[in-house]
């Protein structure tokens, strides 16, 4: 743990220390530090006014090689092969091209066998790996920090600063580790751990911190299962959130596409073992939670805080906030939600659109049948996992159910394409945000695991899945 003969006076380092302390390029005194960025992700909605930026300074893209662009947000989800019929997507799509042609960025764009969700296709192909410094003009980058990553979101002025320096002037977040410990229960899903944490601590409880998930729980998930509690580090307020690499980590980054080989494995394989925690490395704050308090969960306001256990009932308490949310989504205090009608079911999302959550759904819906009252959108986060779908027969699984799967791209999560949730309707969605109008105008969102929205889907209203032990 401590190195030399300093070991009286330095006490341990946090994962966040350690990554972040390897990227400082210089420190201005009593004030922020210039940190480096090895990944610079983006897409077509926040990249056009910086790439204009730079344009209009004469400044060129600094290092085109650490960038990767896709098309994710304003894309279609049905016939991408032809022409995008929304004149503003067609634009920023078209817009993106030119930039990245231009600048010798290397994009996935739509139809490309690696186009996907940003934060799906970086991590699927080997380019997020451990102890990486990642940014993206999006604010669930936060995903990345699966594998021991620094990884937040960034606004269109800080996309130029890394445009033109891959640098960025940053003051050093407070740190603050999650510990949850314990055995889940059946059907408890990634998703459900981090909307009961959440739900338990608020959603400004991260505000200022950089989040650590620690505790046998986490180190007992999958990539994919980690990638969707940190992709939700944000709805906490935080900076960001991070997992300790370990071999489960290794595993699924050896191999892929863009991930280092031989030689150069071996050597990072050894510098990512050093990243963990220090013993005695102290965090400005800290929760602990038991694994067996939780249980599938259901958000019944308009922030991803208001949730609770599929079995409580909505919080009957005076709060302006919660009259506010209530009066938005049409429920009362008290009120139960097992058996509320729903018209709408969306799986998809840069938070639970990996394969691995597909298979979830598939494994309940398998013989059931869709309800005739609900629309089910399946949206495949990347066209890799499009294609898993089909190798796995999950496709077929889906389709014999009544299910409409789509083609990859952000779809039903935000109101920025053509599949919108209309007005007054709720929709069970396995997406990040609950937020009014989020969904499209009108529309109430009510966020779940995949296996909650599975068995919604099924059943056409909430249902208790914790009495469905398929």
């Amino acid at each position: 743990m401590f190195s030399g003969t300093n070991y009286n006076t330095m006490a341990g380092k946090t994962l966040f220390d350690k990554v972040w302390d390897a990227h400082v390029v210089d420190t201005v005194p009593n004030g922020p530090q210039v940190l480096y960025i090895d990944k610079h992700l983006i897409h077509e909605v926040t990249s056009p006014q910086a790439f204009s930026e730079l344009e209009e300074r004469g400044i060129p893209v600094a290092r085109p090689d650490q960038i990767v662009a896709t098309a994710d947000h304003n894309t279609p989800t049905v016939d991408q092969h032809l022409p995008v019929r929304d004149v503003l997507s067609r634009n920023q799509l078209k817009q993106l091209s030119e930039n990245c042609e231009k600048h010798g960025i290397t994009l996935y764009g739509l139809g490309h066998k690696y186009n996907g969700i940003v934060h799906v296709m970086a991590p699927e192909l080997g380019i997020t790996q451990p102890g990486m410094t990642m940014v993206c003009g999006d604010s669930h980058t936060s995903t990345h920090g699966a594998f021991g990553t620094i990884a937040f979101g960034i606004g269109t002025s800080q996309v130029a600063q890394v445009f033109a320096s891959q640098c960025l002037l940053l003051t050093k977040p407070k740190s603050l580790r999650v510990n949850v410990n314990g055995k889940l229960k059946p059907n408890v899903l990634p998703k459900d751990v981090i909307l009961y944490v959440i739900s338990k601590i608020g959603t400004n409880a991260g505000t200022g911190y950089f989040c650590e998930y620690a505790g046998n729980v986490f180190e007992e998930m999958s990539m994919e299962g980690r990638m969707t509690v940190c992709n939700m580090s944000i709805e906490m307020g935080a900076r960001g959130g991070m997992i300790a690499p370990d071999q489960t980590t290794f595993d699924y980054v050896q191999g892929r596409e863009f991930a280092p080989e031989s030689a150069e494995w071996e050597e990072k394989l050894a510098y990512w073992k050093t990243l963990p925690t220090d013993a005695d490395a102290v965090f400005d704050k800290e929760y602990s939670f038991d694994a067996e308090d939780i249980e599938p969960m259901v958000t019944y306001g308009t922030n991803p805080g208001m949730g609770i256990k599929v079995t409580g009932t909505i919080p009957d308490k005076e709060d302006v906030n919660l009259d506010k949310a209530l009066a938005y989504m049409n429920f009362k205090k008290g009120e139960s939600l097992i058996d509320k009608p729903i018209n709408y079911v969306f799986i998809g999302s840069c938070t639970n659109s990996r394969i691995e959550d597909f298979r979830i759904a598939a494994d309940f819906v398998k013989g059931k049948q869709k309800a005739p009252n609900v629309n089910a959108w399946l949206v495949p986060g990347s066209q890799q996992v499009a294609k898993q779908l089909v190798e796995e027969g999950l496709d077929k699984v889906f389709t014999e159910a009544g299910f409409a799967l789509r083609q990859p791209g952000c779809s039903a999560c935000l109101a920025m394409n053509d599949d919108k949730i209309p007005e007054g309707e709720y929709c069970v969605s396995t997406s990040n945000r609950n937020f009014e109008g989020r969904q499209g105008q009108g529309a109430r969102t009510i966020l779940a695991s995949p296996l909650m929205a599975a068995a919604t889907a099924v059943a056409g209203k909430i249902t208790d899945i914790t009495k469905q032990l398929n």
